[in-house]
């Protein structure tokens, strides 16, 4: 093989590499507001892998009142699930709660593009 068609096969392959798909093909937003008095900590879980967002340890913050748009990446079709506790309070918790640990009932979406309807945490 010369160097010239090493080096041309080379380009190729990079090019294949920057225009392939890339593995989360999508997205989905989270608009959730805290109809609480007291501000709470919220993260989606995947039910399809082990993953957490925003993930590394942090949370989202919302404070009592607050509505917050939480777009994510993830993988299309996968089961993506909020958790919601008060700040302080893990044992007052909405969804499937802090690390995931309980069942819920419509606290799950798909990821599928666009957004989900409101999701207002109350009391």
């Amino acid at each position: 093989m010369s160097i010239l068609f090493a080096r041309r096969l080379a380009a190729a392959f990079s090019l294949a590499v920057l225009i392939a798909p890339a593995a989360h093909a999508g997205d989905v937003t989270f608009e959730i507001k805290n109809s609480h008095p007291n501000a709470m900590r919220v993260e989606l879980y995947s039910q399809d892998r082990d993953y957490v967002w925003p993930g590394n340890g942090k949370d989202f913050y919302l404070d009592d009142g607050e509505t917050k748009e939480l777009p994510i990446s993830c993988n299309e079709g996968e089961s993506i699930c909020y958790g919601a506790w008060v700040d302080g309070d893990e044992s007052t918790y909405w969804g499937v709660g802090p690390n995931n640990k309980e069942k819920c009932e419509d606290c799950c979406y798909t990821c599928s593009g666009g957004q989900t309807e409101d999701i207002d945490l109350a009391e």
